[in-house]
C-alpha cells in the first residue's frame, strides 16, 4: 500500500507539458480544480475526466499511475459513494428495511467518485511533470505580491516544496521500519483495532526520530552552504513564459467556458445535477 503512494514523485520528460512554465502549470491546475467543482452534470464531468486522460497521454505519463495513486484513498472514495447512494432522495429502485437505493443516489455516487478521482489525478499530474525546484520557484513567483504585506513568501514556498519532496522518502523509511519490525516478530495485521493501534507504536516512534534527524541534517546542510533565504538569491534557470503556455491557457479557458455552457444546457434539459 505504501509503495502505491506516488504524491511528490517527479518523472523527467520532454513532452509539451514538461516544457511548460511551472507557473502556468499551477494556474492551469487551479483552473482544472475549479472546473471540476463547477461541472454539475454527468456530461461536463466526464468531459473533464476525458481531458485529464488526454493530458496524461500528452505528458507520456503511464495512465496506470492514476490507479496506483488512487489505491491509498480508495476507502474514502467507497465511503463517499455509499453516503451518496444511501442518503439521496427519490423513488427507490431497491429497498430493504432502512436501506433505500434510488436512481438519483446511484448517479450522484458515480459523479462524486469521478470528481474525486479526477481531482487526485489532476493534482498528481502537476508533481509528475514539475521538478521540486521549479515548483518552489513557481509558488514563490505567484505569491510574490504578498511580500508587500511582510508575508515570508520564499520561506513558505520552500517549506511546501520540501514537505512534498520528502513524502516519497518518508514512505520508503516507513517501509524499511515495518519490514524490520516484522523481522523481529511484530504482528501488525491481526487482532482488534486497539491491538493494531498499539502495534503501530514501534513504527511511529522510529519514524518520527528519523524525520527529525533528516530535518536537522537538511537544516545543517543548508546553513553550511550559506543559505539565508530568498533575499538576493539568483537562479540557474529563470522562469520564462512562451507561446506554448499561452496556447495551453487559452485552451483551458475555452474548455472552462464549455463546461459552464454545459451546466446551463443541463439545467434547461432537466438533467440531474450535483
Amino acid at each position: 500500500m505504501l509503495k502505491d503512494i506516488t504524491l511528490g514523485q517527479y518523472f523527467p520528460g520532454k513532452s509539451f507539458i514538461h516544457k511548460m512554465d511551472s507557473r502556468m502549470k499551477i494556474i492551469i491546475t487551479m483552473l482544472y480544480i475549479i472546473m471540476l467543482f463547477t461541472a454539475n452534470n454527468i456530461v461536463s464531468l466526464f468531459g473533464a475526466t476525458a481531458l485529464l486522460f488526454l493530458f496524461y497521454i500528452v505528458a507520456k505519463i503511464p495512465v496506470k499511475m492514476i490507479t496506483k495513486s488512487l489505491k491509498p484513498v480508495m476507502p474514502i472514495i467507497v465511503f463517499t459513494a455509499l453516503l451518496n447512494m444511501l442518503f439521496m432522495g427519490g423513488e427507490p429502485i431497491f429497498e430493504i428495511d432502512f436501506i433505500k437505493i434510488t436512481e438519483l443516489g446511484i448517479l450522484m455516487a458515480v459523479l462524486m467518485c469521478v470528481r474525486i478521482v479526477a481531482l487526485i489525478a489532476g493534482t498528481s499530474l502537476l508533481t509528475y511533470t514539475t521538478s521540486p525546484i521549479a515548483l518552489t520557484d513557481a509558488i514563490e513567483a505567484l505569491l510574490k505580491p504578498l511580500n508587500k504585506i511582510n508575508v515570508p513568501v520564499h520561506e513558505l514556498a520552500m517549506m511546501m516544496t520540501i514537505a512534498l519532496r520528502f513524502i516519497p522518502t518518508l514512505i520508503e523509511e516507513t517501509e524499511k521500519i515495518m519490514n524490520a519490525q516484522k523481522a523481529r516478530g511484530a504482528d501488525m495485521e491481526t487482532g482488534g483495532l486497539m491491538q493494531r493501534a498499539r502495534a503501530l507504536v514501534p513504527i511511529l516512534i522510529p519514524l518520527f526520530v528519523s524525520a527529525f534527524r533528516r530535518a536537522d541534517e537538511l537544516a545543517l546542510a543548508m546553513e553550511c552552504r550559506c543559505y539565508r533565504g530568498g533575499e538576493g538569491r539568483t537562479r540557474m534557470k529563470q522562469l520564462k513564459m512562451s507561446s506554448r503556455d499561452g496556447v495551453a491557457l487559452v485552451f483551458m479557458i475555452v474548455l472552462f467556458a464549455a463546461v459552464l455552457a454545459g451546466n446551463v444546457q443541463a439545467v434547461r434539459m432537466g438533467m440531474p445535477t450535483l
